[in-house]
């Protein structure tokens, strides 16, 4: 199962890419969401871990046209702006998972196993 994960804090993408490498999955992270949709041209992923704000392309945006690259792929929101993410009029995936911050890694863990249980 490959990750693809897109956050622009510094920071906060180690911590949640070491996490999810401990628990056991394939992870590659992008600082943003363009260089995150150039590796998605370049090769596939389970899922797409993202965050919505994010400089140039943003996380839904993102989502989006990952999905029409690979309409199974996988799209979770890690954000602090669940209502952007919920928000019916930006077409974000409709099997998106929101997963709000702040959030428990044993959480992320938890959902990112859900979401990947039948990839």
């Amino acid at each position: 199962m490959r990750i693809l994960l897109a956050e622009d804090d510094d920071d906060m993408r180690c911590f949640l890419e070491r996490a999810l490498q401990r628990a056991g999955y394939d992870v590659y992270s992008a600082r943003d969401g363009d260089e995150a949709y150039a590796r998605l041209r370049e090769e596939p992923f389970s899922l797409l871990l993202t965050d919505i704000v994010m400089p140039g392309m943003n996380g839904v945006e993102l989502a989006r046209k990952g999905t029409r690259l690979d309409p199974d792929l996988r799209v979770m929101f890690i954000t602090g702006f669940a209502a952007v993410a919920l928000d019916g009029s930006n077409d974000a995936p409709a099997h998106a998972k929101v997963l709000s911050k702040p959030f428990h890694l044993r959480d992320l863990v938890r959902e990112v196993g859900r979401m990947l249980e039948y990839a």
